[in-house]
């Protein structure tokens, strides 16, 4: 059981971001969230006169800086980018011989979004038709535009949907595969996208390997391991290829059998214990209901360098263990940043007191489970090694065995050289010089082969395969509809073999596509396809040829495997415009999905939500915090700039419940919870919606605590958790929560 709050990775880099001459922003508040990394919009703005665009429910840092900010109501992103696209289409500003070689069902899209009127977005999205255009003009007549977005667009029932008609938006500009453009997902911290590369999911195996035979059985040949007995680790074998629980509803695991709790599909059983590690608790929605399953569990067992918030929500006494788990400090290895190039980080100390590194606890409890010959045994392989070596053969596992994405030329002794010479790249192209020459920091993936540059900017058709270029992924066959996937004539990466489209590389087609005669040598050793050759050479004889292993294909706006064929506006289960809801429902009740019941009609229409609850709920971080606050909030300088929680509330909304700056006032929302917080009085929120920061603990629904922290341990600042009141409400694709598109009530206290 484990997931990320994944939504996708860069296309390009934050330092890209640079050569962009229009910037968007969904759902994301960089100057707060990533306030480093925000310098490079500010220095596009300076040098390229670049317009910055802010799209969000509350008037953020970021949106200070912006040329123009729309105020969306949460929830409404698609209605938004379809009346940008209503526009784009109406003028003919599309990129007509892009979208004609390089995607796939464009012409759905259009059809959807000749609805969507600049009066009929601005009914649903509460921002005006004149700003639409403002916004759609400034940034459609610029062009390279890169578009950015965070966790405001993906925590939604929609948000797959979101994350798609993003880039369907940039597709159709063909702001897509070009330096200052592309989309770039900010990730929230470092390395989330290094922990979603190496299967910290539930429905993959490491580098987004799927959960079929096929895939077990390469990993168990990769990892030395025989088949046979991986899948006797199961309790029968058709476990061994379905989804799991999620981190979003681990909960629902161990409730699962309580009256009106969700069912569940876990052989019969519930979940019985929880071992966390370096997790913030508070990060998970639905508090109460993690607090009652925390409550019933056998087992917790909680790894971290401070106190994680989950022995204090709980009331269980016996059998919950804290592990003082050593900080990144204390340890080294490779770590993946948001946009995709991995970095070495060196050990600066031992591990203090008692403390023990991740893979020293992962190790232990591996020996003592009685598997930890076969949990080690990949990292021997690759020269028939009799000991290990940690990270650098752990490191070199990994780029041995992970294809999908081109782990192959992340070599240990790669990336360590990278750190060293640092200097010596570019720091906004990312191209290497002197000694790096050849090579772009960090080796973005795909990183084909151990002499490969890396790629800086994806699907770039402008550059040679061997210095990063490609064209879009080959997955999903060779027609559809009568309609060609590959990708247009003349639409190859520079000096491609095949100027033209082509399918992905396998063992049968690689002579006729790639034009090579293979030798008996060669052919004897070659994998099935370019994804478990571990022999390397399709990925060696591609490179020859300029040609990318995954084939040249047409990116799909239309993706007929996807509940919702094309993105399609549906409210929150939790709407503030009922009359919306039954013009835009949500989906019927998805069962099964990652081993839980979920509801989405019955819940939507339960009741008419926006009569008890008329407040859209908004949440976010805040830039001296750091996700849970578990760390942060232990700080006294840190915590003494937000010593509490607080609910930024609008004075004319407050007014109107007798409640003034500073009074304490009371949260509530439609899953029963309330929480008890200070008001502080904005107008960057509208009168008709709250925000609350993310990050603190130690209260629940009113209650202090503070007690349950071991003595000495209690952190700077405690409060509530504003996950305590954020909606029931889970994507359907990803099952991500929906906590940027609630409601509630409020009240003085």
């Amino acid at each position: 059981m484990a997931n990320t709050w994944g939504y996708g990775a860069m296309t390009n880099s934050l330092n890209d971001i640079q050569n962009a001459k229009a910037i968007i922003i969904f759902g994301a508040n960089p100057a707060v969230n990533h306030p480093v990394g925000f310098r490079h919009l500010l220095v596009a703005k300076e040098r390229n006169n670049a317009q910055i665009i802010v799209v969000d429910p509350r008037f953020t840092r970021t949106a200070a800086h912006a040329d123009l900010y729309a105020q969306i109501r949460p929830g409404t992103d698609i209605a938004f980018m379809y009346g940008m696209l209503n526009i784009i289409f109406k003028n003919g500003w599309e990129n007509k011989e892009f979208i004609n070689d390089r995607v796939y069902g464009m012409d759905d899209i259009r059809k959807e979004a000749a609805k969507w009127t600049p009066e009929r977005v601005s009914d649903v999205t509460g921002v005006s038709t004149q700003k639409l255009i403002q916004i759609t003009n400034a940034y459609a007549r610029q062009t390279p535009g890169t578009l950015l977005w965070a966790m405001g667009l993906t925590q939604h029932t929609i948000g797959s949907s979101n994350t798609r008609i993003a880039p369907i938006l940039q597709l159709a500009l063909g702001n897509m595969g070009v330096e200052g453009g592309g989309c770039n997902i900010l990730r929230g911290h470092d390395n989330v996208q290094g922990a979603t590369d190496m299967c910290c999911l539930s429905h993959t195996l490491p580098g987004y390997y799927g959960l079929s035979d096929g895939s077990w059985k390469y990993f168990a040949k990769s990892w030395g391991v025989d088949y046979n007995w991986l899948k006797g680790r199961f309790k029968a074998k058709e476990w061994m290829n379905k989804k799991g629980f999620t981190l979003a509803r681990w909960y629902a695991g161990v409730l699962a059998g309580k009256a009106g709790e969700d069912k569940i599909h876990n052989a019969g059983t519930n979940l019985k214990a929880l071992v966390v590690l370096g997790n913030g608790i508070t990060s998970i929605d639905q508090q109460a209901k993690v607090k009652e399953a925390l409550d019933n569990l056998e087992l917790i067992v909680i790894a971290d360098p401070f106190v994680n918030e989950a022995v204090v929500l709980t009331d269980k006494k016996d059998d919950v263990f804290l592990l003082p788990a050593a900080s990144q400090f204390e340890t080294s290895g490779c770590v993946t940043a948001t946009n995709r190039s991995a970095q070495w980080r060196s050990q600066v100390i031992e591990p203090l007191y008692e403390s023990k590194t991740d893979q020293d606890l992962m190790f232990e409890l591996a020996k003592r489970l009685g598997f930890y010959k076969e949990f080690t045994k990949g990292m021997l392989m690759k020269e028939n090694k009799k000991s290990f070596k940690w990270p650098e053969d752990a490191t070199d596992e990994f780029a041995r065995i992970i294809k999908t994405i081109g782990f192959t030329g992340w070599t240990s002794k790669r990336l360590k050289n990278h750190q060293k010479n640092w200097d010596k790249f570019d720091h906004v192209s990312l191209m290497g010089y002197g000694p790096m020459k050849g090579e772009y920091y960090g080796l973005p993936w795909p990183c084909w082969t151990e002499t490969h540059s890396g790629s800086p900017v994806l699907y770039d058709i402008n550059r040679s395969v061997k210095e990063g270029g490609m064209g879009f992924r080959n997955r999903f066959g060779l027609m559809h509809d009568g309609v060609d996937l590959l990708a247009g004539k003349g639409s190859a990466p520079k000096d491609s073999a095949n100027p033209d489209g082509y399918p992905e590389i396998t063992a049968k087609n690689i002579e006729k596509v790639l034009g090579i005669t293979l030798s008996a040598s060669e052919k004897k050793r070659i994998g099935k396809n370019w994804k478990v050759d571990t022999s390397n050479i399709i990925a060696q004889k591609c490179m020859e040829r300029g040609m990318a292993p995954y084939g040249n294909a047409k990116a799909r706006a239309n993706v007929w495997t996807f509940p919702d064929r094309i993105p399609m506006h549906r409210e929150p289960l939790h709407s503030p415009r009922q009359d919306l809801v039954k013009e835009y429902p949500t989906y019927k009740d998805k069962p099964n999905h990652y081993r839980v019941d979920t509801r989405y009609a019955s819940e939507q229409d339960k009741e008419d939500w926006s009569k008890k609850f008329p407040i859209n709920l908004i949440t976010g971080r805040l830039v001296n915090m750091n996700g849970a606050g578990v760390e942060t909030r232990s700080s006294k300088y840190l915590a003494k700039l937000s010593p509490e929680m607080f609910c930024d509330i609008n004075p004319g909304l407050a007014a109107n419940h007798d409640i003034k700056n500073g009074d304490m006032m009371w949260i509530h929302s439609p899953s029963d919870t309330k929480i008890k917080v200070k008001a502080r009085f904005t107008y960057s929120v509208a009168e008709d919606r709250v925000f609350l920061p993310m990050h603190f603990a130690g209260y629940f629904q009113g209650e202090d605590r503070s007690a349950h922290y071991p003595k000495g341990h209690k952190p700077y600042a405690v409060g509530e958790s504003a996950n305590t009141v954020t909606n029931y409400g889970y994507d359907i694709v990803t099952q991500l929560p929906e906590t940027k598109g609630g409601l509630c009530r409020i009240e003085k206290a």
